[in-house]
């Protein structure tokens, strides 16, 4: 597992990371102080990822905005 600082990862290593720990814990072959540890990252790494994945998507909106196009979204007619 790598003790990289969550903070400093892009996107994808912490995406990587979280796969990675989720793998380790599905697999049950963890001592429990080590499966708490895990889930901690986890959920750290986790709350990385959207953090990251929120701002992207304020990014998008603002470029749309500026070129004048329609910011948000709308419901799919039916659904």
């Amino acid at each position: 597992m790598s003790e990289k600082p969550v903070a400093e990862m892009s996107f994808e290593e912490a995406l990587s990371a979280l796969e990675q720990v989720v793998g380790q814990l599905e697999r049950g072959d963890v001592a429990l102080e080590q499966s708490i540890a895990l889930y901690e990252r986890g959920a750290a790494l986790k709350a990385h990822c959207a953090a990251r994945l929120k701002e992207a998507e304020e990014k998008v909106e603002r470029i749309r905005l500026a070129e004048g196009r329609a910011v948000g979204t709308e419901p799919v007619e039916g659904m």
